[in-house]
């Protein structure tokens, strides 16, 4: 049984964590390996180079919009692909992230995670509600 007071706290811990999360993996992207560098990477794999820079932006912007509560739901689940890429990328470094280039479970886990927030939504402590004049009341009621 879902406890509807602790649900909405439940629900923004994890909107809050996946946001900086991906935040962080584009800044991480663009400020440490650089974005000519992701690119390199990507084609290193076989994808083309270009989608270095769509994935970036992707995390950098749907990270921003999971952590205000905008569109949390669709945004979640929109960058699941990008989850499953990451962890096709490393399958090949074997379970554990601590691997020599990270193992595929943190990926992995992270898309479990977006599955979850999509399916949960913005919850009562987002942007998204005072924006659009919601009852967040009625979201875990």
């Amino acid at each position: 049984m879902t406890d509807s007071r602790t649900a909405p706290y439940a629900a923004l811990v994890l909107r809050l964590s996946l946001g900086v999360m991906f935040v962080a993996h584009a800044l991480l992207k663009y400020s440490v390996f650089t974005l000519p560098g992701t690119a390199k990477f990507f084609e290193s794999l076989g994808l083309p180079g270009p989608l270095a820079y769509l994935t970036f932006a992707a995390e950098l912007i749907g990270g921003a919009l999971i952590l205000l509560g905008l569109g949390t739901r669709y945004v979640s689940a929109a960058l699941i692909p990008v989850l499953i890429g990451a962890t096709w990328a490393h399958t090949g470094n074997g379970w554990l992230f601590s691997a020599p280039n990270g193992g595929w479970e943190y990926p992995a886990f992270l898309a479990a995670a977006a599955l979850a927030q999509a399916l949960l939504g913005d919850g009562r402590y987002a942007l998204a509600n005072v924006l659009f004049n919601r009852n967040p009341q009625r979201v875990y009621a």
